[in-house]
């Protein structure tokens, strides 16, 4: 028998927001660097940082809030459908994925995972990327143009943080964060075995008048010292 319920879940997605970061995102900058620095001729490289709600920022932007956030669809389209991981011999232990631009060099750095979904979106009609009516989980304010086909078998609570991912592209990294708005909202669909409760991770997901078995996939995605280690 299983059961589910939504206010301890939506408390424990709460605190995720406030925990540390279970991915892969820079802990503590060590790098030195300036802002349009030219290391070799024609070359500038530029340093940004994704916060947790998926907001991109000039990396030595001193308050990083939704004001001072990069805004602008076509930029944020162009920025992270070009985003791959850091093989460039530079920064690359402090900003782990690039996102070159001609002969621009834009370092970047996160809270967790560069892809943090955002919304739940119908896929529209005729788009290329899905077939058949699909919805999409859109990230770091590209709508449509950046998004990834929903897999509600896919989602992954993980057991530490209570942080919940999503597969995305493994160019970007192959997992993503779901924003913890958007995790609450999903919250009430998540469904635990009643031996264990909320206690233990869940075990399947209803959705679309399915219940769904999680895949669990992503789990080996993170390191098997954050799985086992006993929380503080």
């Amino acid at each position: 028998m299983l059961i589910f319920g939504t206010a301890a879940l939506s408390r424990r997605v709460l605190a995720a927001a406030r925990c540390p970061s279970a991915g892969c995102g820079a802990s503590r900058l060590t790098a030195t660097y300036v802002q349009g620095q030219s290391p070799e001729p024609r070359i500038r490289e530029y340093f940004y940082y994704i916060d947790h709600q998926g907001q991109l920022f000039l990396d030595d932007t001193k308050l990083k809030n939704f004001v001072t956030c990069f805004k602008d669809t076509k930029f944020l389209v162009f920025f992270f459908s070009r985003l791959r991981p850091n093989h460039s011999g530079r920064y690359q232990e402090d900003f782990p994925f690039l996102s070159p631009c001609g002969r621009e060099r834009n370092f970047v750095r996160c809270d967790d995972r560069p892809v943090v979904f955002t919304h739940l979106l119908q896929s529209p009609a005729g788009s290329p990327r899905v077939t058949g009516a699909q919805e999409l989980l859109s990230y770091c304010g590209g709508a449509e143009k950046l998004s990834a086909p929903f897999r509600p078998e896919a989602l992954y609570m993980h057991p530490l943080s209570g942080r919940v991912y999503h597969p995305c592209s493994e160019r970007e990294g192959g997992v993503g964060l779901v924003r913890s708005a958007l995790a609450i909202e999903l919250s009430p669909f998540f469904v635990y075995a009643e031996e264990h409760g909320q206690s233990e991770q869940p075990t399947h997901f209803l959705w679309g008048g399915q219940k769904h078995t999680l895949t669990n996939e992503l789990a080996g995605c993170f390191p098997a010292t954050e799985e086992t280690a006993e929380p503080e």
